[in-house]
C-alpha cells in the first residue's frame, strides 16, 4: 500500500491555461457551439450561455437582443473572468450595432475584452486584403438589404448578396453542408476576392475547405471568423489546419 498525503494537494494551472473565451449564442442556434469547439486549441477554454430569440429572424426581433446582453455576459464563468466575450450573431451585430454591442457586454463583464462576430467577419476579411466578396445567407431579403449595406460601408464591393429566404432559426441548423456548398459555388464569380456564408447558425465550417479548394478563394464563415478574432484578440496565434486560408496567416 502505498503512502499518500490528503494534505499535500497537488494543484496545476489548469486544463485551460492559455486563455478563456466565452460566447453569447442565440437559444435558436443549432451549429455554433460545436463549430468553436472543433476549432479550439489545446490549453483554451471555451464557454457559452444563450439569450432567448424568437425562432423568426427578422430585423424587429434581432434588435431585442440588446436588452439581455448584460445579463448574458454576466453568466459566463464570472469567476474564472474570460479573456474575450464575443456575441454569436451575424445579422443581431449589424441591428443592433458593433459598438452596442460591446457596449452591453462590458456592463455584464467589464473584466473582458468584448467583441461581435461580425467584427471578427470584417477583421478576417481585411486580414485576406479582400476588396470584392460575394454573400450567402439564410435569412430573409429585410436582413440582407442591411447586411449588404453594413459590408459596403466597411469598404468592401459586394457583388452579390443571395439568401435561402428562411425565417426559422431552427431551419438555418437543418441546412445540410452539401447544398451549403452548392449554395456558395452558386455565388462565386471571376471578379469575387473570397465568398463569405453569413450565420452562425449554419453549417457552413465544415466545406470551407472543400470550396476553397473548388475556386482558388477564401472562403470566410461567421464562425470561423469569428473564433479567428477571439484568438487574436486573446493572443493566441495558433494556425489551425482545416478551417480555411485565414487560419494559415
Amino acid at each position: 500500500m502505498t503512502s499518500f498525503d490528503i494534505n499535500k494537494i497537488e494543484f496545476d494551472t489548469g486544463r485551460n491555461n492559455r486563455a478563456n473565451l466565452g460566447f453569447i449564442l442565440l437559444s435558436t442556434d443549432l451549429a455554433c457551439e460545436l463549430d468553436i469547439y472543433k476549432m479550439a486549441p489545446e490549453g483554451v477554454g471555451v464557454s457559452f450561455t444563450r439569450l432567448h430569440t424568437d425562432d423568426y429572424t427578422t430585423n424587429e426581433t434581432l434588435a431585442k437582443h440588446i436588452d439581455q446582453m448584460a445579463d448574458a455576459a454576466s453568466r459566463i464563468q464570472p469567476d474564472i473572468k474570460p479573456d474575450v466575450i464575443s456575441y454569436c450573431c451575424t445579422s443581431g451585430s449589424i441591428v443592433n450595432g458593433e459598438d452596442k454591442v460591446c457596449e452591453e457586454i462590458n456592463r455584464g463583464a467589464p473584466y473582458a475584452k468584448a467583441i461581435t462576430l461580425v467584427s471578427g467577419v470584417v477583421a478576417a476579411l481585411k486580414k485576406l486584403e479582400v476588396k470584392k466578396l460575394v454573400i450567402g445567407t439564410p435569412y430573409l431579403d429585410e436582413i440582407n438589404v442591411v447586411e449588404e449595406k453594413f459590408f459596403q460601408n466597411k469598404g468592401f464591393d459586394v457583388l452579390d448578396i443571395k439568401g435561402l429566404n428562411l425565417g426559422s432559426g431552427i431551419e438555418f441548423g437543418k441546412v445540410t453542408p452539401a447544398y451549403l456548398k452548392d449554395f456558395a459555388l452558386s455565388l462565386d464569380c471571376e471578379e469575387a476576392d473570397a465568398i463569405f456564408l453569413s450565420c452562425s447558425g449554419i453549417r457552413a465550417l465544415d466545406i470551407i475547405e472543400e470550396v476553397e479548394g473548388l475556386t482558388g478563394k477564401p472562403v470566410i464563415t461567421s464562425n470561423q471568423g469569428q473564433m479567428w478574432h477571439a484568438l487574436r484578440t486573446a493572443g493566441i496565434k495558433d494556425n489551425l489546419k482545416g478551417f480555411g486560408k485565414i487560419f494559415d496567416l
